[in-house]
């Protein structure tokens, strides 16, 4: 069997690795003569607990209760195998069974600095077995179905539903980017003291705050046009056709167009293009927050795109097993 080389060949990781362990054989030098320290591990438990400090007249006692503090091992359950060094291949130089008087002092077995105390675990019920302790996949995780999310009050949803009621307008999306902007000005005032355009300092408040443009406003008509539904107009759409074949970009996936038209629920403003797709390669079945514009075949079978990625023609579905080699079957 061979093993890869480990050897460092840049020669930045070879002056990082130089500082960083330039002081390893003096790092200890400022110890007292008693003192131990020691890496702690666990034959149930991925964590380690390094330089845990002793002294050599601490008992066994003393390093089992360390061991149960830090694991959940109980003293009587710990068979502790004293190493070299906590790296792979680290030599057991002594074994110490639950049954050692625990009133042994640690300094009768030589443990040398840095040296590794392995405890296994040898409880058959014990609760660190099997990854309970730190595999996180072994968690039941909460989940709220969309309806249920959709009935909650106090939520971003609901908060979304109530300033749409009082401005027909409003989307989130617009509102993140217009807190954005704010956000932007502010930072700008604090670092130069000036102020962006746009933007002016209530002298009440000493704060930064959108200008109200009435002048800019009048010029407008009731509902102005947001700067997506300018780019994503109809006229983004206007060389597709419903129920025609198309190709989206990007990974050249193909499907039918189901659905052209706008999506108040997406938040960006503009005009969509709702693609049946022929492989699942997609986010939604046609429904957005509730609310369906077209039936997909399957969960992942269907997406919505900006016109500008999607190409109309002749584009017909891909058979995975065709193939124009006569070597391949």
């Amino acid at each position: 069997m061979t093993t890869k080389s480990s050897t460092i060949k840049n020669e930045d990781l070879l002056a990082l690795k130089s500082y960083i362990t330039a002081a390893d054989a003096t790092q200890y030098n400022s110890l007292a003569a008693t003192t131990l320290v020691l890496d702690l591990t666990h034959s149930n438990l991925h964590q380690r607990h390094a330089e845990i400090r002793f002294d050599k007249h601490d008992t066994v006692d003393c390093l089992r209760q360390k061991i149960h503090q830090k694991t959940g091992t109980a003293p009587h359950m710990q068979h502790l195998q004293l190493k070299t060094t906590a790296a792979p291949g680290g030599t057991i130089f002594y074994e110490i069974s639950p049954e050692t008087e625990s009133d042994r002092k640690l300094g009768y077995y030589n443990l040398p600095l840095g040296a590794n105390v392995h405890c296994v675990d040898i409880d058959p019920y014990s609760s660190s077995a099997g990854g309970a302790y730190e595999n996180t996949a072994l968690v039941e995780k909460y989940k709220m179905s969309d309806d249920e999310y959709d009935k909650r009050k106090g939520t971003l949803r609901d908060w979304g539903r109530q300033k749409k009621e009082e401005n027909p307008d409003f989307s989130l999306m617009k509102h993140a980017k217009e807190h954005a902007q704010l956000v932007e000005a502010r930072r700008f005032y604090k670092e130069s003291g000036s102020v962006k355009e746009g933007f002016e300092l209530d002298e009440s408040s000493g704060l930064i705050i959108r200008v109200e443009n009435e002048a800019f406003n009048d010029t407008q008509t009731e509902n102005p046009k947001s700067d997506a539904e300018i780019e994503y107009g109809p006229e983004s759409t206007q060389h597709l056709t419903l129920h025609d074949r198309c190709q989206v970009q990007p990974g050249s996936r193909r499907g039918e167009i189901a659905y052209i038209g706008t999506i108040d629920e997406l938040g960006g403003g503009g005009h969509w293009v709702g693609v049946i797709l022929d492989e699942p390669l997609g986010k939604t079945d046609g429904c957005v927050d509730s609310v369906r514009y077209f039936e997909a075949p399957g969960p992942n079978r269907g997406g919505f795109f900006r016109g500008k990625n999607v190409e109309g023609g002749d584009f017909p579905e891909i058979d995975i097993f065709a193939s124009d080699s006569e070597d391949e079957l």
